[in-house]
């Protein structure tokens, strides 16, 4: 008895290992690993990157610190108050439904959703 719980454990323990396979060139990271770039290049980037001061994974990272807006606090107001009866109609209850039905927007030529592609195949 004691004998085939030791083998159950042994047998058990080794389902349960992983196993390391090799790198795969065409896979998720084929990119980075096919890379070309020499110690000394890859070393330049690196200064240039600490040059600049700023750090995307920091946590302390704020994307808006140097954000300058390109319109006046009047023309956004003026903006969101023009928009504000379509807004409010196209997300009652009907989704929109009956304010699209009395305000036929103009078609855009320029977009098309589906369909045969201009240059098939």
């Amino acid at each position: 008895m004691k004998v085939s719980a030791l083998a159950i454990a042994a047998l058990s323990f080794a389902a349960l290992t992983a196993h390391a396979d090799d790198a795969d060139p065409s896979g998720q990271f084929a990119a980075s690993v096919g890379s070309q770039a020499t110690r000394t290049q890859v070393q330049a980037q690196y200064q240039q990157y600490r040059k600049q001061g700023v750090n995307p994974w920091a946590t302390s990272y704020n994307p808006l610190t140097s954000f300058r807006g390109q319109r006046t606090r009047a023309e956004v107001t003026a903006e969101y108050l023009a928009s504000r009866n379509t807004v409010d109609a196209l997300t009652r209850e009907d989704s929109g439904s009956s304010y699209l039905a009395a305000h036929k927007a103009p078609v855009d030529a320029g977009r098309q959703l589906a369909g045969t592609p201009v240059n098939a195949q």
